[in-house]
């Protein structure tokens, strides 16, 4: 079976990202065709990229580096979960995934994004940085509305239907996934 994370992408005060995380993992916990981890970058403590070497050479200095990568090559593809802030992902999401290069490379990518325009502009810039780590990202994509799928804009009650979503990607990902894996295999 193969192994997927679903990372937390904020790191933000009152986020919103851990609900939505929690949710597509209770979505994927439903499954029995795959492995699930919910994987919170607040809990690696990335500061703004410290490394001396670029991540493409793999020399890792720092503890927080190490552990990061150790965390991320473990998996075989991701669910990134990301707000959209500015019409962009947030800064933490994309520090985290700066910093590493090999770890995400011949793997999959999907996205569930919200926003006040369920965070589809975040997921664009994702996809263009995606391609150049080598990572395939999947078509499928859960787009949250803050006017709709948050009582308030802060507590987390997603739309029915997005569930049949979560699960479009999480089969794109299996798949991908799986075939991807050969290829790290060589």
């Amino acid at each position: 079976m193969i192994k997927i994370g679903i990372i937390v992408g904020s790191t933000r005060p009152g986020r919103k990202a851990e609900a939505v995380a929690r949710w597509v993992h209770g979505i994927a916990q439903k499954r029995g065709d795959a492995e699930f981890e919910v994987v919170d970058i607040q809990d690696f403590d990335l500061p703004l990229l410290d490394e001396p070497v670029p991540p493409s050479m793999g020399q890792y200095s720092k503890p927080h580096t190490k552990a990061w990568a150790a965390k991320i090559a473990s998996f075989d593809a991701y669910v990134f979960v990301t707000p959209e802030y500015n019409h962009a992902p947030s800064g933490a999401l994309k520090n985290a995934i700066d910093f590493l290069y090999a770890e995400w490379n011949n793997k999959a990518a999907g996205f569930v994004s919200y926003g006040s325009a369920g965070g589809v502009r975040a997921v664009e810039q994702l996809r263009l940085v995606m391609g150049e780590l080598q990572v395939a990202d999947v078509r499928a994509q859960v787009m949250l509305s803050l006017f709709t799928d948050f009582e308030n804009f802060t507590t987390f009650k997603p739309a029915a239907m997005h569930e049949k979503s979560v699960n479009a990607i999480l089969g794109q990902l299996i798949a991908w996934g799986g075939a991807l894996k050969t290829l790290r295999g060589k």
